[in-house]
């Protein structure tokens, strides 16, 4: 968790603090890192102080992954970590020269300069501490702190990543840290879109931006699909209470507020649909009905490092069968794990099912407003796409579907709950 420096902070605590990420298209190149600059510069001339996020230039993540496979097709997590770490560090030199270049003092610095402390799990590491000495004492010199994402120091001393979306956990966790919202201050996220919308616009062409929406809702989102936000970013603004503020950065449209819940939240019944196009259904059939059983199952998935969607389990008597989806890309390493939990019971089978997707609505007035499920049933059965499973919650509703409906049906799933209305009516403030 992120946690305050014991020091007394050096800066003006009168002034409020934007920490502000820029994704790796926001710096893709020269020009847009100067509009970057200039976007940092702009909210430092309102009197404020400001602290940068940003992430390795445009496609650098993936370049590097690629230049380790043509070196060795099993490279080392911490040596992939070190390699990776680079990315950023290139960004935020570039930034802090644009930013120099405007009149504006900047100081780049690594995660472990920033005071980032992480637990050691290369290649998917956690925030455990921000330390915000550094951060203070530049501050308080009147420079712009420009932070790499993605990366921290575990508590040995050695550098790590925080995995794909690491930068929005960095910049959320320093705004934690740093207690941004005391004096009117939030976390900007900078990026390609324009803020949070009712669903993927790209897939649903008829999608509306949000306002606003509730961590609760965001986070159910970013789970089930929307890749606005990372899921443990917005864990971390729920916890402590940080504004984030989803805005374009080559734009000035006012983006998507992601804040408490409201009372009026409620009013809505949905607030978004997500899909997730690419999962696979792994069923163990035919295994023992013992207590214990689930427990060795996913034990087994979990030290894999995969996480499971969907579980279904049906009993027949002494014999069950437990079904669950995972991630595509996950199916080969969940098929080893799965086999070695056979062979330990020495009985069952194993099945594997592709070719599903997830289409999921989301909203907290689901807490209160009932006929939610039945209206998106009713609206999937009358398009004559068929349901395999169903999973809820207080304030979601997921249907499995053969992976060739999925668009449709997150479009079907939009149009049932009025989506596209959803944002107008929030800007003109009669949402309900």
């Amino acid at each position: 968790m992120a946690e305050a420096s014991p020091l007394e902070p050096c800066r003006d605590a009168t002034m409020a603090t934007f920490v502000q990420k820029f994704g790796g298209t926001s710096v893709g190149d020269p020009t847009r890192i100067a509009r970057c600059a200039a976007r940092v510069k702009a909210r430092r001339d309102e009197g404020h102080h400001v602290v940068v996020v940003v992430s390795a230039m445009g496609h650098t993540t993936d370049e590097l992954i690629e230049l380790a496979e043509r070196v060795t097709d099993k490279p080392s997590r911490r040596e992939l970590d070190m390699l990776m770490a680079t990315g950023e560090q290139v960004s935020v030199a570039l930034v802090a020269m644009a930013l120099e270049r405007l009149g504006v003092p900047a100081t780049s610095l690594t995660g472990g300069q920033a005071g980032i402390t992480t637990d050691g799990a290369y290649g998917r590491a956690r925030v455990t501490r921000v330390a915000r000495e550094r951060l203070d004492r530049e501050i308080a010199l009147g420079r712009v702190p420009v932070v790499c994402g993605f990366q921290g120091l575990s508590s040995d001393g050695e550098l790590t990543t925080l995995g794909r979306g690491g930068s929005d956990t960095t910049a959320v966790a320093l705004a934690a840290a740093l207690h941004v919202a005391e004096h009117g201050g939030a976390c900007e996220i900078f990026t390609d879109v324009d803020g949070v919308y009712t669903a993927d616009p790209r897939l649903v062409p008829k999608a509306t931006k949000l306002a606003r929406i509730s961590y609760e809702e965001m986070l159910e989102l970013a789970l089930l699909g929307a890749q606005v936000m990372h899921p443990r970013a917005v864990l971390f603004g729920e916890r402590y209470g940080v504004p984030i503020h989803v805005r374009h950065s080559q734009r000035p449209d006012e983006g998507t507020l992601i804040c408490r819940e409201t009372p009026d939240m409620e009013d809505v019944m949905v607030v978004g649909a997500a899909l997730k196009p690419d999962l696979g259904r792994v069923s163990l059939r035919r295994i023992p009905n013992n207590p214990g059983m689930q427990g060795m199952l996913f034990e087994a998935v979990a030290k894999a490092g995969i996480l499971v969607d969907d579980i279904v389990q049906t009993e027949f008597g002494e014999m069950a069968s437990i079904s669950f989806t995972v991630d595509h890309s996950e199916l080969a390493d969940v098929k080893i794990a799965a086999s070695q939990v056979l062979d330990r019971v020495g009985t069952g089978e194993l099945a594997i099912e592709i070719g599903l997707s997830k289409v999921s609505v989301v909203g907290t007035g689901m807490k209160s407003h009932v006929g939610v499920a039945s209206r998106m049933f009713k609206a999937l059965g009358e398009a004559g796409i068929p349901i395999h499973n169903i999973t809820t919650s207080e304030i979601k509703i997921s249907c499995i579907v053969n992976k060739e409906h999925g668009a449709r049906a997150i479009a079907i799933a939009h149009d049932a709950f009025g989506l596209d209305k959803l944002g107008a009516a929030q800007a003109a403030g009669t949402a309900g």
